[in-house]
């Protein structure tokens, strides 16, 4: 009788209601300095690991193009900078989530992939056999500022300008120099820690006091507003795994 009675309240009012499965979290989207290829990578895999269900997508270039591209909507949710004025100034702008917070300070290498620059410093730029030295662009890449200021500090710049070739980013002058498109390179400290070019080559760190100090922050944009995983996700940069993470590549608070 009461399967009966079940069957007829069915029909009265259709199917079975089904729940609807509950929402995951927000995706994720960073955009991040190329000097942070390697340790970002890593920080992910320790914090997708922690938060399974969190999507989580990076995508790494100049600090000065991403910022105009957010200046003009670009839809990000984290912007890990390797210039730190650029997050203050989209604050200023009202298009962040909150405070920028300073993650590292960035070092310089001169790198090479057939001369062992720890020989002579930055007078291996003046070997003959240095035809072409890699940098990133310093029109709009941090690193690329700090490079011409380092020339220009050893009286270089002059000499070797007629051999400079500009990298996008500091990521793509770091490819340069490692594929032989260029003989040396003016590169994040974090880039020569990476596995690929420590097997591949041999560096000479600039003393920091030859430029202006790389001083990085990141930020919340405003998109990322009540986005719990981009929240979680800035909580763990400041953890002490990600602090050890970073010191493991160069970079210094």
């Amino acid at each position: 009788m009461l399967r009966l009675f079940a069957f007829f309240l069915l029909l009265a009012t259709g199917a079975p209601a089904v729940a609807a499965p509950a929402p995951g979290p927000a995706p994720l989207t960073i955009a991040a300095a190329a000097d942070l290829k390697y340790v970002l990578d890593s920080l992910l895999t320790i914090f997708n690991r922690q938060h399974p269900a969190a999507k989580v997508s990076v995508v790494y270039g100049s600090s000065g193009r991403f910022y105009e591209q957010i200046s003009h909507g670009a839809p990000f949710d984290i912007f890990f900078s390797a210039d730190g004025d650029y997050p203050l100034r989209l604050q200023r702008a009202g298009l962040t989530a909150g405070a920028p917070q300073p993650y590292a300070l960035g070092r310089l290498v001169l790198w090479s992939k057939k001369l062992d620059p720890n020989a002579k410093g930055l007078n291996t730029l003046l070997d003959p056999r240095v035809q072409r030295i890699a940098l990133a662009n310093p029109a709009h890449a941090p690193y690329g500022r700090r490079a011409e200021e380092v020339l220009r500090h050893y009286q270089l710049y002059d000499r070797v300008k007629p051999k400079l070739v500009l990298g996008e980013n500091i990521g793509q002058a770091a490819q340069y120099a490692a594929t032989g498109a260029a003989d040396v390179g003016l590169l994040a400290y974090s880039l020569a820690l990476s596995p690929e070019l420590r097997r591949a080559g041999r560096f000479y760190l600039i003393p920091a006091a030859a430029h202006q100090p790389l001083q990085q922050r990141y930020v919340l944009l405003k998109q990322a507003q009540g986005n719990a995983t981009a929240a979680a996700f800035a909580a763990f940069v400041a953890s002490p795994v990600a602090r050890q993470a970073m010191k493991k590549y160069g970079f210094s608070l």
